[in-house]
C-alpha cells in the first residue's frame, strides 16, 4: 500500500490490498482502515508538526484509497504528502496490524482457557518450553511439566491452556501437561458419550506422570460410564495413557454414597467394608490383609489420591496413619502426639538409667 497526493492507490488495489490485510490477520476492514488513519496522523505530525493527533481529523475513502489531511474542519493536505509519509505510514500500519493481530489472537485463546490444544516443542528458554500451537506461542513452565516426560525438539504434544500472564515480553499463554483438566480434555476428546453429555467426570486426583483417579457417572439409564470411558478392549483409556506417557489411569465409578465412593475409589484393591462418620467426614476402611499394601499403595499414593478425589479422611485398619483428603499434611495436629513421644522415651530412659544404678549397687553389697 502506498500513499500517492490525495490518493493511497487505484481503487481495486486498494480495496483489495485491504480485505486481504484483514483476512490474513484476522481482523475487520474497519480496524485496519483506523490503523491506517492513525498512521497518516503520525505520518503528519512528525513532518509537519504542531497539532496534537486527536486534533487531527483524516478523511480516508474506503473504495478508493483516498485521503485528505483537516484540520479545525480545513483542508490543509500538504502537495506531496503522501509520497514523503508513505515510508512512515507504511511502518506504523504494519506495527499496528500486527498489535491488531496479537490481540485478536489473545482473545481467542483467552476464549480456549481450560481446553486442550495441539502444540510442537520449539526451542528451550532456560528451564521453560516454547510451544508453537498454531496461530501463536505458548509458555510451557517447569512447574508445569509431567515429572518423568523428557521433551524433544519438533516433538508434537497434547496441552492444557491454563491461563494467559503478563511475561517479559507482553503477554504469555500458559499452557500445562501437569494439569488434571489435560486428563478430564484427553477423556472428551476418546469418548463420544462425554463429548454429548451422557457420561459426565465428576472429579480428577492427579498425580502427573505417576497415576491418576477419574470419577465418572451416567446421566442416561442403560450407559455403562467405566465401560464407554475404557472402551472395547481398553482402546479409549489407552489412548489417555499413551498420550500421557504411560501414567496409569483408574477409572471408577461415582457414587453419591460415600461408603460405596470411597470403596470404588480404593481400587484396585477389594475392599471388605466401609463405614463413615460424618461428622469428622472420616472413612473407616476394612480390608483383607492381603490387600492391605495394594489399598495403601506405593509409598501412600492408592490412599492418598483416593482420598483426594473423595474429598475423605481415610483410616484404612492396620495402615500406619489416616490419609487427609489435602495434599498438606496438618502439622497442628502432629505436634501434641510429638511432644507425647518424647515424653514417654525420656521417661524410658529415666527408667532404664535408674534401673542400672540399683543393679550396679546390689552388685557391689
Amino acid at each position: 500500500m502506498r500513499l500517492k497526493g490525495a490518493n493511497l492507490a487505484p481503487r481495486t488495489e486498494f480495496a483489495s490490498a485491504l480485505n486481504q490485510a484483514a483476512a490474513e490477520r484476522g481482523v475487520e476492514p474497519e480496524d485496519v482502515l483506523n490503523i491506517i488513519k492513525d498512521a497518516i496522523k503520525a505520518a503528519y505530525r512528525k513532518d509537519y508538526g504542531g497539532k496534537e493527533e486527536d486534533e487531527i481529523e483524516v478523511e480516508l475513502d474506503a473504495e478508493s484509497g483516498g485521503a485528505k489531511i483537516h484540520i479545525d474542519k480545513k483542508d490543509v493536505t500538504p502537495p506531496g504528502f503522501g509520497r514523503i509519509a508513505a515510508q512512515t505510514a507504511k511502518q506504523v500500519i504494519l506495527q499496528r496490524i500486527r498489535e491488531a493481530e496479537k490481540s485478536a489472537i489473545f482473545s481467542e485463546y483467552e476464549k480456549r482457557i481450560g481446553s486442550v490444544v495441539n502444540g510442537m516443542v520449539q526451542r528451550l528458554e532456560g528451564p521453560n518450553l516454547v510451544v508453537d500451537i498454531g496461530k501463536t506461542e505458548a509458555i510451557l513452565p517447569a512447574t508445569e511439566k509431567s515429572s518423568g516426560e523428557d521433551y524433544r525438539l519438533t516433538q508434537r504434544l497434547k496441552l492444557y491452556i491454563l491461563g494467559i500472564r503478563e511475561g517479559a515480553r507482553g503477554q504469555e499463554i500458559i499452557v500445562s501437561r501437569a494439569h488434571r483438566g489435560l486428563v478430564e480434555g484427553l477423556f472428551k476428546l476418546e469418548v463420544p458419550e462425554i463429548g454429548s453429555g451422557v457420561v459426565e467426570i465428576k472429579g480428577i486426583a492427579r498425580e502427573a506422570g505417576s497415576r491418576s483417579k477419574v470419577a465418572v457417572s451416567s446421566r442416561q439409564a442403560g450407559v455403562d460410564p467405566v465401560g464407554s470411558c475404557v472402551g472395547q478392549k481398553g482402546v479409549r483409556v489407552q489412548a489417555v495413557i499413551a498420550e500421557l506417557g504411560a501414567e496409569k489411569i483408574d477409572v471408577i465409578a461415582y457414587s453419591d454414597e460415600p461408603a460405596k465412593f470411597v470403596a470404588a475409589a480404593l481400587s484396585p484393591a477389594k475392599v471388605e467394608k466401609v463405614s463413615v462418620d460424618e461428622e469428622t467426614k472420616t472413612a473407616y476402611v476394612e480390608v483383607p490383609e492381603d490387600q492391605l499394601s495394594l489399598a495403601i499403595g506405593k509409598d501412600g499414593q492408592n490412599v492418598r489420591l483416593s482420598a483426594k478425589l473423595t474429598g475423605w479422611r481415610i483410616d484404612i485398619k492396620g495402615a500406619d496413619k489416616i490419609q487427609e483428603p489435602e495434599e498438606e499434611e496438618k502439622t497442628k495436629d502432629k505436634k501434641p502426639k510429638t511432644k507425647e513421644k518424647k515424653q514417654v522415651k525420656k521417661a524410658i530412659k529415666k527408667t532404664k538409667r535408674v534401673t542400672k544404678k540399683k543393679a550396679k549397687k546390689e552388685e557391689s553389697t
